[in-house]
């Protein structure tokens, strides 16, 4: 494992890693900025082995990957067999598929997908649920993501919550990974800052917008997380400038003494 615990999700440049040569680019760039590690998604078509390569020659370690759930579920073998070679631990979905988000569907992914996760950890691999802002709709007094951790096996259904994400929903970050504590379920977690114009949210890099991160990674620490992953959905510059800038800021949190971080 890299000597850091902080990764660049691959998203953020996935305008930049659309064939084989974009994405030897991109890993290059993303290790100049200074980053050791990244989670591998928003990639276009390029084969395990090469990825692998790459991502050795520039000295970077694939700390996580989202896939999608389909594949997980249909074809447990082939991605524990592809994370294997990657030399991958976590796998995580982007998005619960559409269907599921209504009170019945919250409850049905979250007992189907605790299957599908135990498959995957018979072959060494943690599932992580990576959420947006619909899990934080209410049903009969329950959020949906209240649902989901209650509703799943703890021992397979972990956690990758998105700090953005659950601000945009209404949500404290901080509260709700601190909620995951029991049981350590949050071994992932997605850095994103939210920032405001007028009336407008938006992505910003972390440490530039208003969320309490002093709050947000005591709570992180409690709740068992390994990687903290920098993601920007959005960026006002180039995103590998973006992500230079919240590498910047999170050593400047390390050395100030926020608990944690090895940036």
């Amino acid at each position: 494992m890299a000597q850091t615990n902080v990764a660049a999700q691959t998203y953020t440049v996935r305008k930049f890693t659309k064939t084989p040569a974009d994405i030897a680019a991109s890993m290059k760039k993303i290790a100049e900025t200074g980053y050791r590690a990244v989670q591998l998604s928003g990639l276009g078509p390029i084969e395990t082995a090469e990825l692998k390569k790459i991502l050795d020659g520039e000295g970077l370690t694939a700390c996580a990957t989202h896939i999608e759930y389909e594949q997980m579920r249909d074809n447990p073998q082939a991605v524990i067999d592809e994370h294997r070679l990657l030399d991958c631990k976590y796998v995580a979905i982007s998005s619960m598929p559409k269907e599921y988000c209504t009170a019945e569907g919250f409850v049905r992914f979250a007992r189907e997908a605790s299957e599908a996760a135990a498959k995957l950890a018979e072959g060494g691999l943690t599932f992580c649920y990576h959420n947006h802002s619909p899990e934080f709709e209410k049903f009969g007094g329950r959020t949906g993501f209240e649902i989901l951790y209650t509703e799943s096996d703890p021992k397979y259904f972990k956690a990758e919550p998105d700090t953005y994400w659950i601000q945009y929903g209404g949500a404290d970050p901080a509260r709700w990974i601190q909620w995951l504590s029991k049981g350590k379920r949050a071994p992932l977690i997605h850095l994103k800052d939210m920032a405001v114009s007028g009336f407008e949210q938006k992505f910003a890099e972390v440490g530039e917008g208003n969320l309490n991160w002093p709050a947000i990674f005591k709570a992180c620490k409690s709740a068992g997380a390994v990687w903290y992953i920098v993601e920007q959905d959005v960026c006002k510059r180039d995103p590998f400038e973006s992500l230079a800038i919240s590498l910047k800021n999170l050593k400047a949190m390390q050395a100030a003494g926020m608990p944690g971080i090895r940036a």
